[in-house]
C-alpha cells in the first residue's frame, strides 16, 4: 500500500454497526475480489471488494471476513481468514501479511489459514439459524460476469440447501452510507490531495496542450501525495466532447477558446474523492462562457443549500430541477412556451441538464446509500449540476463534496477555487 496507516478503530466500529444489524444467532460471510486475468498469464491490478474492505481494510486477495456474534466460543465471533504465506509466491508477487501484522491494521484478534477454514466454518454453520451473503447490489452495476460472491453463494445452497439464507448487502446500503468521523477523515485527505491535483494543472493548461497530457499531470500529483491513483478513470474533456458524461478517451487537443471540463479524483487508502472544474483552456472565460459557467455554479450553490437530513433525493432533485427552469429562461435556453407545454416526464430543462446532481461517495465513487428515504446525518454525496449546449459546443459541470451533519452540510471541497475569478486568477500567475 502507498497510503499512511489507517486506524484500526475505523474499521472497528464499521463492524460494530453491521454487526448491530445481524440476525439472533447468524453467521456473516464476505469473500475478496478474484484476481482477474487480463490476457496470456497477466491480471488486472487487484481491487479488493468494497465491503470487505470497508470492514477490515485488508486488500490482499483470497481474504474472508466471518461474523458469529452468537458463537460459542468467544474467540470465533469475528473472524479474519488469510491465505498462508508461501515462499514461493513471495519471491514472484511479494510480501504476504502475517496474522499480527493483520491484527494491528484491522484490530481483528483471531486470523485463521484459507486452507484450514473450511472444517471450522462447517460446525459454525451447523449450529446458525441464518447466513448472510454478499452480493453487489449497486444500483448501477451492470457487469453480468460471474464474481466469487455469486459462486460462493451456489456452492453454499449445494452444500446446505435447507439453511436459511439473506442479504448482507440490505444492510450494507444501511451502514455504509452513514461514515464515521473516521471515515470522513481519510475522504478529506483524498480530497486535500485532488486539490492539490487541481491547483497543479491550472497552472500547465493552455492551448495546444494534449487532453492525456493533462490527465498524467492529475496522476503524478495523486501517486507524489501516496494515493492509490485515480478514483475512477478521469474525464478530461475540451470543448464540445464535454457534452459526453463519461468522455474517458482525453487523446484530443485542448484548443484556444474552447472551455475544458475536469472531472477527477484521488482515491487515498480505499477512499474516494470525486472533483468537477471547469476552465477557459486559454486562461480567460468569454463573456458567454462566463454566463454560463456562473448560472452552472447559481444551480450548484442552490442544490447544496437544500442539502440537510430529512429530505430525499427525490425532492431534492425536482426542487434543484424548478431552480435549473428558472435559470435557463434567464440564459435564453427556455422559453416560457417550452415549460409551459412540457412533457413531465422529460422536463424541459432535461435538455440541457440530462444527469443527476448527487450521489453517495465513499469507498465506491458511486457509493451505497438509499436511493428513497430522506438523507440523514454522516452521509457524504457529490452536488454536480451541469449545462449542457449542443448549439454553442458548450459543457460546464461544477462538483463538490459534502458531509451531511446535523445542522446542515460541510463542504469537503471549500478550499477549492471555484468562483470563476479565482480560477482566471490561479491560470494567469
Amino acid at each position: 500500500m502507498k497510503h499512511l496507516p489507517l486506524p484500526s478503530q475505523l474499521f472497528i466500529e464499521n463492524r460494530k454497526r453491521f454487526v448491530k444489524e445481524m440476525a439472533p444467532n447468524s453467521i456473516a460471510i464476505f469473500n475478496s475480489n478474484d484476481e482477474v486475468t487480463s490476457n496470456g498469464d497477466s491480471l488486472y491490478r487487484f481491487q479488493q471488494n468494497s465491503d470487505l474492505y470497508w470492514l477490515c481494510g485488508i486488500e490482499q486477495e483470497d481474504t474472508m471476513m466471518i461474523f458469529f456474534p452468537d458463537c460459542p466460543d468467544a474467540k470465533y465471533k469475528e473472524v479474519l481468514v488469510l491465505a498462508r504465506p508461501v515462499e514461493l509466491k513471495e519471491k514472484w508477487d511479494g510480501r504476504r501479511l502475517r496474522a499480527n501484522e493483520a491484527t494491528e491494521m484491522c484490530g481483528i484478534k483471531t486470523i485463521v489459514w484459507l486452507d484450514s477454514i473450511d472444517s471450522l466454518l462447517q460446525v459454525w454453520i451447523h449450529i446458525a439459524d441464518t447466513i448472510y451473503l454478499n452480493t453487489n447490489e449497486n444500483d448501477r452495476k451492470g457487469n453480468l460476469v460471474q464474481t466469487r460472491d455469486y459462486r460462493y453463494i451456489q456452492e453454499f445452497k449445494d452444500r446446505y440447501p435447507l439453511h436459511h439464507v439473506e442479504r448482507t448487502a440490505k444492510i450494507m446500503r444501511k451502514v455504509r452510507a452513514i461514515k464515521t468521523k473516521y471515515e470522513v477523515a481519510v475522504t478529506q485527505q483524498a480530497i486535500d490531495i485532488t486539490e492539490k491535483a487541481f491547483r497543479r494543472v491550472l497552472g500547465f493548461i493552455k492551448p495546444g496542450v494534449m487532453e492525456y497530457e493533462i490527465e498524467a499531470e492529475l496522476v503524478h500529483e495523486f501517486l507524489r501525495n501516496r494515493a492509490r491513483g485515480e478514483a475512477y478513470n478521469s474525464i478530461i474533456a475540451s470543448g464540445d466532447r464535454a457534452r459526453t458524461l463519461h468522455y474517458i478517451f482525453n487523446n484530443e487537443e485542448c484548443k484556444d477558446g474552447e472551455l475544458l471540463l475536469m472531472d477527477f479524483g484521488a482515491n487515498y487508502a480505499g477512499y474516494a474523492a470525486d472533483l468537477t472544474r471547469t476552465v477557459p483552456v486559454n486562461g480567460k472565460f468569454t463573456k458567454r462562457q462566463l454566463e454560463v459557467y456562473n448560472a452552472c455554479l447559481d444551480i450548484h450553490k442552490y442544490a447544496k443549500s437544500l442539502l440537510k437530513p430529512g429530505i430525499n433525493i427525490i425532492t431534492y432533485h425536482e426542487k434543484v430541477g424548478e431552480e435549473a427552469t428558472k435559470i435557463f429562461i434567464k440564459l435564453g435556453l427556455l422559453k416560457k412556451e417550452d415549460v409551459k407545454n412540457e412533457d413531465k416526464e422529460n422536463r424541459a430543462y432535461r435538455k440541457y441538464l440530462y444527469h443527476g446532481i448527487s450521489h453517495h461517495l465513499g469507498i465506491d465513487v458511486h457509493d451505497l446509500g438509499p436511493r428513497y428515504e430522506p438523507i440523514q446525518a454522516g452521509m457524504v454525496l457529490t452536488v454536480e449540476p451541469g449545462i449542457y449546449i449542443e448549439a454553442e459546443k458548450i459543457g460546464v459541470r461544477i462538483e463538490n463534496n459534502v458531509w451531511i451533519t446535523k445542522g446542515g452540510n460541510i463542504d469537503l471541497m471549500k478550499n477549492i477555487p471555484i468562483e470563476a475569478v479565482e480560477i482566471e486568477q490561479l491560470m494567469k500567475k
